[in-house]
C-alpha cells in the first residue's frame, strides 16, 4: 500500500455523504470500529465525553459501525445512527457500516491495521471497539484494544494534541 497518511482517505458518513479526512488536516483522530449490541457498547458514552472535552483543541472521533463480530450491529445505517444518538448522545462523526477484516475490508482499515499491528504483530481486528490514535500529521500513533476504556486514552490524546 502506498498511502502515507490518513488525509489520503475519504469515507461515506452514516448519512451517505462523502467525508474527506483532508478537510480536517492538522487534527488528531481517534478512529473506532463500533457495534450497537456489544458488551463494549457503553464505551460510546466515554467516546462522547472525550469528543465534548477535547474537540475544541483539535480532536476528531470517528466511529465505524461493523457487523463482523458476533453480528452485533446488523441494523441499517439510519437505525444505527438513531440508536447511538438516542442511547448515548453520540454527536461525533459516525461513518457508514464497513468491514474491517477480510477481502472486503474498507481501505482505511487495511491501512490502519498495517500501520499499527496488534498483539504479536497480528493485523486483524479482533473485536468491536478497537481504536486507533492518529496524530496531526496523519500518521498512526497507537492502536488500543477493545477493552481499553476511552478515558484511559486521554493522556495519549492530550499528548498528541500538544504535539
Amino acid at each position: 500500500m502506498t498511502t502515507t497518511n490518513l488525509f489520503e482517505f475519504s469515507s461515506k458518513s452514516i448519512g451517505g455523504k462523502t467525508a474527506d479526512f483532508a478537510a480536517r488536516r492538522g487534527h488528531v483522530f481517534l478512529i473506532v470500529n463500533t457495534a450497537s449490541a456489544c458488551g463494549f457498547t457503553p464505551q460510546f458514552k466515554g467516546l462522547e465525553t472525550l469528543w465534548q472535552d477535547l474537540r475544541e483543541r483539535g480532536l476528531v472521533i470517528v466511529g465505524y459501525p461493523c457487523n463482523q463480530f458476533g453480528a452485533q450491529d446488523p441494523a441499517s445505517n439510519g437505525e444505527i445512527a438513531s440508536f447511538c444518538e438516542m442511547n448515548y448522545g453520540v454527536s461525533f462523526p459516525m461513518m457508514a457500516k464497513v468491514d474491517v477484516n477480510g477481502a472486503g475490508a474498507d481501505p482505511l482499515w487495511v491501512w490502519l491495521k498495517a500501520e499499527a499491528p496488534g498483539l504479536l504483530g497480528s493485523e486483524a481486528i479482533k473485536w468491536n471497539f478497537t481504536k486507533f490514535l492518529v496524530g496531526r500529521d496523519g500518521k498512526v500513533i497507537k492502536r488500543y484494544a477493545p477493552n481499553d476504556e476511552p478515558e484511559k486514552l486521554r493522556a495519549d490524546i492530550e499528548a498528541a494534541l500538544a504535539a
